[in-house]
């Protein structure tokens, strides 16, 4: 095997303290390091080629052994002579591993401070190693869980009073149930924000949120725009002739009274203010109720009924004809 000069390798000398050679092995190992060139044959050999040389330079043992015997160093080396100041258990590539170490966490963080190049994998298994009960303190990979959306369905009455919905969640295999409230007014598409249970998130990164998108089922009774409501009001033909008033019913249940003018025609809108969906988080300010006048004719008719309105039919028809002079 061709003798290898590790001075050159990691470029120093032979006059370079043990803290400059460590520096030296700390800029070319994060320039040429797999995980910051993927894929890059050449930037991985060289790695392996700076790890061997530091595998000896960065022991002082094996450097005054590499000083005095030059190539015959490693055949020294096997022969028997113990010590080890390995950082990666034998290297990248191929270092001996008699004698040789684990670089400990505290190495680590002193040669690779916080921004410690290397992935959690080869932290893992050559080098890093946490003490037991204490978790590896490498670059770890974070990554925040995503955002997730679920549609949700409610009934007009639960966005106009608002709702507590209990869903079952799942994290991480392990099922649990979320009291999520929704407020009064919200509308059809609107989205719900339940912060922290979407996707789990990886290496202590923080969880995604759960959004819930709203659908509002249709009402067999009201129709909503904004955050006005329309109804139809049944008023009676002689109400809606003669006036009077009639029953509206409102989204809360209860029925308000809407004086009816005379001579009301069919389909004639009239407003109710304040009856309508409350604004979301302020649910004293609503919209207005927009009741369409219905005229309710008679499906069948007694035979008094007939007769009276057999008789508004001849003297209407005889307000229509023009008087004899």
């Amino acid at each position: 095997m061709d003798f290898k000069d590790y001075y050159t390798t990691l470029g120093v000398t032979k006059a370079s303290t043990e803290k400059e050679i460590k520096q030296a092995y700390r800029k070319l190992a994060r320039k040429h390091h797999p995980d910051v060139n993927p894929g890059n044959k050449v930037a991985e050999s060289t790695f392996k080629e700076i790890n061997e040389a530091y595998e000896v330079l960065g022991d002082p043992g094996k450097r005054k052994k590499y000083d005095e015997l030059g190539a015959n160093w490693r055949a020294y080396e096997q022969a028997g002579a113990h010590g080890g100041a390995n950082p990666f258990a034998g290297g990248f590539g191929g270092g001996q591993q008699g004698g040789s170490r684990t670089m400990t966490q505290e190495e680590m963080e002193a040669m690779f401070g916080d921004a410690n190049p290397f992935s959690d994998f080869f932290t893992t298994f050559f080098g890093g190693a946490a003490e037991p009960g204490r978790a590896p303190r490498g670059r770890s990979r974070q990554r925040a869980g995503r955002d997730v959306e679920h549609e949700l369905e409610l009934t007009l009455e639960d966005a106009f009073r608002g709702a507590t919905r209990r869903l079952a969640m799942t994290h991480d295999g392990r099922a649990r149930t979320v009291d999520v409230r929704i407020p009064a007014g919200v509308s059809d598409g609107s989205r719900v924000r339940v912060a922290g249970e979407g996707e789990s998130g990886a290496g202590g990164a923080k969880s995604g949120d759960l959004y819930l998108r709203v659908k509002l089922a249709p009402h067999p009774l009201f129709e909503r725009k904004g955050r006005d409501l329309y109804v139809k009001a049944p008023v009676a033909a002689p109400t809606a002739v003669l006036g009077g008033e009639a029953e509206v019913q409102t989204i809360s249940g209860k029925p308000a009274r809407l004086r009816i003018p005379a001579t009301t025609q069919n389909g004639q809108m009239f407003r109710l203010k304040g009856y309508g969906m409350p604004s979301v988080n302020k649910p004293e300010e609503k919209g207005d109720l927009y009741a369409r006048i219905d005229i309710e004719l008679p499906s069948t008719l007694t035979p008094a009924e007939r007769e009276h309105w057999e008789a508004l039919a001849k003297l209407m028809s005889g307000a229509e004809t023009p008087s004899a002079v």
